[in-house]
């Protein structure tokens, strides 16, 4: 079915002042883009940058599995049975409300021939209002704990696994740590791997980042 426009719109778009506005929000566009590409030529542009770089022989890098950390890590290992935990809770009450949903559909089909036009449509509409609030529920509920999944996650990396591997890093006076799944390394390259070492003394810093409720559980 075709949307009919608003009657004011209708009025614009018959003068064409819809249309001549979108031409001339066309040539604004036009022409902000033509004046932000006028510029320096590359070597312009890179003329101050130094020649200063850092030497091979002084780097010192290290690489970090953060796949491993996660499995590994007592405290996300915690965090993921306490996202499993709402996860559960919440699935508990959504199918109890379902059963009740589907009961009241079952009821409404069995008394739709005893009850009158304007009784049965009530029906029908609240069901459908009922409906309506349990898949909202749903939406609300399962954001709400991937949220607070979300900072509890963000607090153990800012005020524990990051402190971690900045200690490491000074300790062992690296120049650079890579994320080991951005890494292809050679089998007898010693030391370069530190994710074991991350995960041993995160352990020793934390064990548990506790959620918060989320809304509605």
């Amino acid at each position: 079915m075709k949307k009919e426009l608003n009657p004011i719109l209708q009025k614009y778009s018959k003068t064409g002042i819809i249309a001549a506005a979108v031409v001339v929000v066309a040539l604004i566009g036009a022409f902000t883009i033509s004046h932000f590409t006028k510029g320096h030529d590359t070597a312009s542009a890179i003329a101050e940058v130094s020649t200063n770089a850092a030497k091979a022989s002084d780097l010192r890098i290290a690489v970090i599995s953060m796949d491993k950390i996660q499995m590994e890590a007592k405290v996300l290992e915690d965090l993921h049975k306490q996202r499993a935990n709402f996860e559960n809770k919440l699935k508990s009450k959504l199918e109890k409300e379902q059963k009740a949903i589907e009961k009241e559909k079952t009821d409404i089909e069995k008394s739709q021939d005893m009850l009158s036009q304007e009784a049965l449509q009530r029906r029908v509409v609240d069901y459908q209002r009922r409906v309506s609030e349990f898949q909202r529920h749903l939406s609300e509920s399962a954001q709400a704990i991937e949220t607070s999944y979300q900072d509890a996650l963000q607090t153990i990396q800012k005020k524990h696994l990051d402190p971690v591997i900045q200690g490491i890093i000074a300790k062992k006076n690296l120049s650079l740590v890579i994320d080991g799944r951005m890494a292809r390394m050679g089998e007898n390259v010693k030391d370069l791997d530190i994710t074991d070492e991350v995960v041993k003394a995160l352990n020793k810093k934390v064990s548990t980042v506790k959620m918060a409720t989320p809304k509605g559980l």
